[in-house]
């Protein structure tokens, strides 16, 4: 049957009398709809929520400021969540809006998209077929979000876009996720997002409040609250609707029984126009919206509560088929119930829905349970018998709806099934996992011959590496299977976890044993327990290994040495974790499972290079990353971007590392792989951060901090790197709470060595920046002990060397000998445990040994020209500047050649300035005020002879009396302990005291110490 485009035309243009021409009130919140409208037009991106409760007028609000804003020129995309049933379509109203995109700019919007039309084919099936989907991908819906965000940004470049999303209270969990991540990432473009919502239906537990929450906290989103109108404002609404003034008493009568809701004053005057009086009404808020429904036509009362069991909208040849009416009283029917606005015709002429959701609700409500059921099946055998009555991508939750309502298991689960295959290929993993639940519920009710129809190949994308036979019936477990990875994929990780119970209590309870889909349950598990910061997942993967050793070779075999090599890598990298990767590799390619083989390799080759075989492991990665490109596996070609930057940057490759980054970083944008996009360029600011690129650094982490990847532990590194940059900086108070921000993403039940020595290491910067040395020691005691595992040296060098140079910095200082000789046997032991297998870790032990013997006074200037000809050809700038400071001080300390330290000092200076590097730069200034050497040469006299020093001077000022009572503060004596050494007065003494402070520019006497034992003002003690 086609679609009556001309009924559908005739009937939507049918006047509707009780709507009052005349928009009342809502001044104030059209004005801000409004001012939102010219910021986006200047180029600011909009964000919006309107609430309020049902009939308060949200939709007249929306129907007036998308009129004044096409008029202004303005491209307009409305888009509405669906009910049907109590099921909402995946990314319906998106969907519905880039619909509207599509049909209003065909040309720009197919511009926008090009290059990823299969992927977001996912939400707009026009855009041709679905591309290549990577069973699994742990970031797949982050990388669909993203790409619909940069395809908004694109076609709201040149011009003005309104988009408009209602009824979000009906929003399934993946339109909520979508509008959360446009929300927090929309920064550029020319567009106005209106998302609305009914506020009265928010009830404690309902799954939009959190979403509401989290947006309040969004400095770019405005919230608008809709309250119910005013007598005034009521007198006004019946006013245009009565085309004259209302009666005193039928405006009081109204006011009081609508308490100003738009819409109740609405259906009481349209009650009373259909000739009932208001005081004959029930208080019943149902009967009250029945009313005007039961005063329709017999076959209009029929079709109205046809379309009520439908769905938000219906379209007319579904409908025809359903009713059953001829042609022509179907739109007679139609007529009267467009005619007494209680339907209204589609935006797009395609079909009818309800003008108000509380009349559909009402008129639902009212439908016996058999009539109910009844409507379904007939609305699910229509369909079936002709699959083109709905579009193609909403198909299968309908269908799978109406079997479900319809309570006929034996036709829902197979419809329900197919429903969750068609919500997967949508990275709809949320409303997957709903409709599998809902599958699990069916399972007993459907015929044992139903069951034994199904197979996994046709509806469990798990199946190959879950440990079932494709080609036997689904099972019960197998459904078990895919939803434990959609709870996972979707975030429900709680969910996940307890499914996975679920299924070991059945394989407990089973005759047969079934130990690998026991192993593979475990594997899920261990990766649960990781992600809910449960513990580190080992348990779990020795249960799985116990369970596959000594089977033949299979995919589960391969998934589980591929996850305890991961794991391995990660955790304990060694040649266990070797040992199980080479495996996982083998058991991979013996059944032919390429995806898992990929994994395992990548693996593999990080952990060679962690062994120390550096360019295999290397090339080993590169193939990795060659093969995944050339399969479209564009999530773990991403990872073997974020591998091998890392592996650059802890062989000291850094500016390879960067390159390699930046192209990872392309790579994964432009499939819209967030998460992976997050994890490479922690890694670039972790590079940038050893070049000396600081200002970079700080840019690149407040960009990845912007994304969705914030809150994941890609956020937590770029926090680690901020902390970084804090200390190098001279901001301790920042790299604290940097450091307290990174540690709340990390958790603390998995300690993984690459997060926890680096934060370990933060610590103790701050600690030494701040004085307390005895914190510095505890935290290199608490990781001395067991060493460091193999490939963390990148991470133990700074660590130690921190700790170290805190120990050179208090050498003679009273307080900070006892427990002096412990804490340089730690800093030994450590240099023994850590490799240095390339230049730059070369140079840091070097830098080590260097400070070892200033914490002991036996450096010398050869010592230290040796760091500093090892870090001259590296780029690190910092360390080289530092290494060229300490240089100079201990040139100067052998005396004579001092033309070379000043040469020393000024490029130490001139990298401390670039960097912003407040402590080096002030270490540099101290030394050469001590030295009375100038740090800036005269133009033109770059070879000038720095002016002698003096031995008898001191270049702060500081009179020989002043030395003296200095010696004596470095040694902890008091005012009057100085006193009777000097033979002075104590309040002599304390006058002397005062102008030392203030001559050094310090706040207190340990402060002064420290500096004159750093500075090399006094003699060491013996």
């Amino acid at each position: 049957m086609g679609v009556n485009a001309d009924a559908c035309a005739m009937l939507g243009a049918v006047e509707t009398k009780s709507v009052s021409p005349v928009f009342v009130g809502r001044a104030g919140e059209l004005t801000a709809l409004t001012e939102a409208l010219s910021r986006a037009t200047a180029g600011e991106p909009q964000a919006l929520l309107v609430g309020g409760e049902a009939g308060v007028g949200k939709t007249r609000l929306i129907e007036e400021f998308t009129a004044l804003a096409r008029t202004q020129g303005a491209v307009v995309a409305l888009g509405g969540c669906v009910e049907i049933g109590a099921d909402g379509l995946p990314f319906a109203p998106f969907s519905t809006a880039l619909r509207a995109l599509h049909r209003l700019l065909p040309e720009e919007l197919a511009a926008a998209a090009d290059g990823q039309e299969g992927e977001l084919a996912r939400l707009l099936p026009e855009f041709g077929d679905l591309a290549h989907h990577e069973p699994a991908a742990e970031d797949a819906t982050a990388r669909l979000f993203e790409l619909t965000v940069r395809l908004l940004e694109r076609i709201a470049a040149d011009r003005t876009v309104v988009l408009v999303l209602e009824d979000l209270h009906w929003a399934d969990a993946s339109t909520r996720h979508l509008l959360a991540y446009l929300f927090r990432t929309l920064h550029r473009g020319r567009i106005v997002v209106v998302a609305t919502y009914r506020a009265d239906d928010i009830h404690r537990r309902h799954p939009l409040r959190p979403l509401l929450a989290e947006l309040d906290r969004l400095r770019s989103v405005r919230r608008i609250e809709l309250s119910r109108f005013t007598r005034t404002e009521v007198h006004r609404q019946l006013t245009g609707i009565l085309a004259e003034e209302p009666s005193p008493a039928l405006l009081d009568e109204v006011f009081e029984r609508s308490d100003g809701n738009a819409f109740f004053v609405e259906e009481l005057i349209a009650s009373h126009g259909c000739g009932t009086a208001l005081g004959s009404l029930s208080e019943s808020l149902r009967d009250l919206l029945l009313v005007r429904v039961e005063a329709l036509p017999d076959d209009a009362q029929r079709v109205v509560r046809i379309v009520a069991e439908g769905g938000s909208t219906v379209e007319f040849d579904l409908l025809a088929a359903v009713a059953r009416l001829a042609e022509d009283e179907l739109i007679e029917a139609l007529r009267a119930a467009v005619g007494a606005n209680i339907l209204l015709a589609a935006p797009d002429g395609d079909g009818y829905r309800f003008r108000h959701s509380l009349v559909r609700e009402a008129v639902s409500d009212d439908l016996l349970p058999g009539e109910r059921s009844r409507l379904n099946r007939r609305y699910a055998e229509a369909l079936e018998d002709e699959p083109g009555l709905v579009r193609a991508d909403a198909r299968a939750n309908r269908l799978a709806t109406y079997w479900y309502h319809a309570h006929d298991a034996a036709r829902a689960l197979p419809a329900v099934l197919r429903a969750s295959v068609e919500t997967r290929k949508r990275y709809a993993y949320a409303e997957q996992l709903r409709l599998l639940e809902r599958a699990m519920e069916l399972w007993d009710d459907a015929p044992a011959e139903v069951r034994r129809g199904l197979r996994p190949m046709d509806y469990a994308e798990a199946y190959p590496s879950c440990g079932c036979d494709p080609d036997t019936p689904l099972s019960y477990l197998d459904l078990l299977a895919e939803a434990t990875v959609a709870a996972r994929l979707c975030g429900e990780r709680e969910r996940a976890l307890k499914i996975g119970k679920m299924a070991h209590r059945l394989l407990d309870a089973a005759e047969d044993e079934d130990p690998l889909r026991s192993a593979w349950f475990w594997v899920e598990r261990a990766r649960l327990q990781s992600n809910l910061a449960r513990g580190d997942g080992w348990d779990e993967i020795a249960r799985a290994q116990d369970l596959v050793r000594g089977l033949p070779p299979s995919a589960v075999h391969a998934v589980v040495l591929a996850f305890a090599a991961s794991w391995g890598m990660l955790r304990k990298p060694g040649a266990d974790a070797l040992a199980a990767a080479e495996r996982a590799v083998e058991y991979a390619r013996l059944v032919k499972a390429e995806g898992t083989e990929l994994a395992a390799r990548l693996t593999l080759g990080t952990i060679m290079v962690s062994a120390g075989d550096t360019e295999n492991g290397l090339a080993a990665m590169r193939e990795v990353g060659e093969r995944t490109l050339a399969l479209g596996h564009f999530h773990e070609a991403s990872r073997a971007a974020v591998n091998i930057s890392s592996a650059l940057e802890g062989l000291g490759r850094s500016r390879e590392a960067v390159e390699v980054a930046a192209t990872g970083i392309a790579m994964a944008r432009s499939h819209g792989l967030v998460d992976s996009a997050g994890w490479v360029r922690a890694n670039l600011a972790e590079s940038l951060l050893s070049l000396g690129e600081w200002d970079r650094v700080q840019e690149e982490c407040e960009l990845l901090l912007r994304t969705g990847a914030a809150g994941s532990k890609p956020g937590g590194t770029a926090l680690l790197q901020l902390a970084h940059l804090a200390i190098g900086r001279g901001e301790p108070a920042a790299a604290a709470a940097r450091l307290a921000e990174a540690a709340a993403r990390y958790g603390t039940r998995d300690p993984i060595p690459q997060y926890t020595l680096p934060m370990t290491h933060v610590t103790a910067a701050v600690a030494a920046a701040e004085g307390r040395l005895a914190d510095v020691r505890a935290q290199l005691a608490a990781v001395a002990g067991s060493g460091f595992p193999a490939g963390t040296h990148r991470y133990g060098w700074p660590l130690v060397l921190v700790a170290v140079t805190a120990e050179a910095d208090a050498h003679g200082l009273p307080a900070a000998a006892e427990g002096r000789a412990a804490a340089l046997d730690a800093v030994r032991r450590s240099v023994r445990s850590l490799a240095a297998q390339a230049p730059v870790w070369q140079a840091y032990a070097l830098q080590v040994s260097a400070e070892l013997a200033r914490a002991e006074a036996r450096d010398t200037a050869e010592r230290w020209a040796e760091v500093v000809a090892a870090f001259e050809p590296l780029d690190r700038p910092h360390e080289l500047a530092r290494a060229r400071h300490r240089l100079a001080d201990a040139l100067l300390a052998e005396g004579g050649r001092r033309e070379e330290a000043a040469a020393l000092m000024r490029e130490a200076h001139a990298t401390a300035v670039r960097l912003g590097a407040h402590p080096l730069r002030e270490d540099v200034e101290l030394l050469a005020a001590r030295a009375r050497l100038p740090l800036h040469a005269p133009e033109g006299a770059a070879a000038a002879e720095p002016e002698p020093e003096d031995p008898a001077a001191d270049a702060f000022g500081l009179t020989p009396r002043e030395q003296d009572v200095l010696r004596l503060v470095a040694e902890g004596r008091t005012n009057r302990q100085i006193a009777e050494e000097l033979f002075i007065s104590p309040k002599t003494a304390s006058v002397h005291v005062s102008n030392i402070l203030a001559k050094l520019g310090v706040a207190g006497r340990g402060e002064a110490a420290a500096l004159a034992h750093r500075l090399r003002l006094l003699e060491p003690a013996s």
